[in-house]
């Protein structure tokens, strides 16, 4: 087995336990239907849908104090569903149609695909594999997403849910059903609010947007600086941060495992912790330095991206988040929905905490209805997002 082919092999086996659970999926959902006959029936996603779009909107537009702007909703299978993660790395330019190859390749597992890309365009490989394991990972726990001025509901799994925990609940399934339908309709308003609220954006949505790309392509720069370093070079640094030994034969492997050792990502936060998101430089070994000197660089351009995309994902999310709180805490679908999907209730719901919903919620207490369009349009800094007091004097 060539080190591309153990590559392929490796990835789709840190997504074995995802692809394990969408099998499981099918199965349960297949065994359902048969036991429910023609007796038990949901709505399809797309009919529900329909019916409660524009309420949704409504509320959210009267929440906000901004138009939802109108949106076309798709309902993606599954296959489709992870190519749409695809576009959400944002990659740059020269890779997307890469990207795009890669996540079509793990949605199907097509090890002698992933080999090949690998192989012909290792640079590239290292540095969106982790996105695919990442992204797709999450597929089952992901009830909808946007991009682009579309809305996506996760068909395979909005569709699956109600009838497998309807079934798991066990016979009279007629006397649970309504309940459970309840909660299938819940799990619609939430996905629609929270991707609505992303639909107001637009600013946000860019600047995340422009900052992943830069961060993408500083990885790439990474990337190719440790694929060409010398053999001398490269056990050097092995030694130095004492990693485990790769054999010699397997050069690309070598580099990989450095390269996922000194990813930013990794190095940097494990290295000086989650406060780098607060720094403005940042200070590395002057031993790895010799050996490559390009590193401090490269991680301080990576410094500023980083920060952007944290602090705007990080306030994008809890916009979603608080208003979905605040919009659907009366509501019986959406508390029916804690119960019989997420095994919660609305008392568990309204205690989470998270940086960007806690961070809107101090910034709403105070602005209440400009909170929205203000955060929209002047979005805080990683700093100010620790701090929201002193977002609000700024």
């Amino acid at each position: 087995m060539t080190e591309f082919e153990e590559f392929a092999y490796a990835l789709l086996d840190q997504l074995s336990v995802e692809i394990n659970e969408e099998k499981e999926i099918v199965e349960s959902q297949t065994k359902s239907s048969e036991a429910f006959g023609s007796q038990i029936k949901f709505e399809d996603i797309e009919t529900i849908t329909e019916r409660i779009f524009l309420e949704t909107s409504d509320k959210v537009t009267s929440f906000t104090g901004i138009t939802v702007p109108k949106s076309n909703v798709e309902f993606p299978d599954l296959m489709e569903f992870k190519r749409l993660k695809g576009h959400k790395v944002y990659p740059t330019k020269e890779s997307s149609s890469f990207v795009d190859e890669l996540f079509t390749a793990v949605a199907h597992e097509d090890v002698e695909k992933i080999t090949k890309l690998a192989q012909d365009e290792t640079l590239k490989y290292l540095v969106y594999s982790t996105y695919a394991k990442a992204y797709i990972s999450q597929i089952s726990t992901t009830y909808g997403d946007f991009y682009e001025s579309v809305i996506y509901l996760n068909k395979f799994i909005l569709a699956s849910y109600p009838k497998i925990i309807l079934y798991k609940q066990g016979k009279p399934f007629d006397a649970r059903f309504d309940m459970v339908n309840s909660g299938y309709i819940g799990a619609l308003k939430m996905t629609l609010l929270e991707e609505q609220v992303h639909s107001l954006q637009t600013n946000l949505y860019d600047i995340n947007k422009k900052a992943v790309t830069q961060v993408n392509a500083i990885n790439e720069e990474l990337a190719g600086v440790i694929l060409d370093l010398d053999d001398s070079a490269i056990k050097n640094l092995y030694n130095y941060l004492q990693l485990p030994e790769v054999p010699d034969e397997y050069p690309t492997a070598k580099r990989a495992n450095l390269f996922f050792t000194l990813n930013p990502d990794n190095f940097i936060v494990r290295v000086l912790g989650p406060d780098v998101m607060t720094f403005t430089k940042v200070s590395v070994d002057p031993k790895i330095l010799e050996m490559i000197p390009q590193l401090l660089d490269i991680y301080q351009r990576w410094l500023g991206p980083i920060q952007q995309h944290h602090a705007a994902f990080t306030v994008m999310e809890g916009m979603a988040e608080f208003a979905v709180r605040n919009i659907l805490k009366d509501d019986k679908d959406f508390q029916n929905y804690l119960v019989t999907f997420a095994n919660s209730d609305i008392s568990s719901y309204q205690v989470r905490k998270s940086i960007g919903m806690d961070f809107t919620e101090y910034v709403f207490n105070r602005l209440e209805k400009d909170t929205y369009k203000t955060l929209i349009q002047k979005p805080p800094t990683t700093g100010e997002l620790k701090n929201p007091e002193k977002y609000l004097k700024a």
